[in-house]
């Protein structure tokens, strides 16, 4: 499941214009396709995927604490069934309970 935020251009003005917050972000190819999802603090992570990764586009929700974030991507990854960070390894995302 994708965010429901428009793409931005993955590049260093975009990193420079993020939010110094935790967030779960969306890492895009040049055609929009998603290829990985990951949490952190945004203008980190968002510095890293320009430096290592391939993506091109990203888009983003802010999140009030690390945990927050890690929730946010459980219920966006719950479809997919997995996590990509930089592209680069797939991580499990467990599920959460069912109430």
């Amino acid at each position: 499941m994708s965010l429901a935020k428009p793409w931005r251009d993955l590049d260093r003005s975009t990193v420079g214009s993020a939010p110094d917050r935790y967030a779960l972000y969306e890492l895009g190819d040049a055609d929009g396709d998603t290829v990985g999802f990951g949490t952190g603090v945004l203008r980190d992570e968002l510095k890293e995927a320009v430096a290592y990764g391939d993506a091109a586009k990203v888009r983003w929700e802010l999140a009030d604490s690390p945990d927050h974030a890690e929730r946010l991507l459980a219920d966006h990854v719950e479809g997919w069934g997995y996590q990509t960070r930089g592209n680069d390894r797939q991580t499990k995302v467990p599920r959460p309970p069912r109430e």
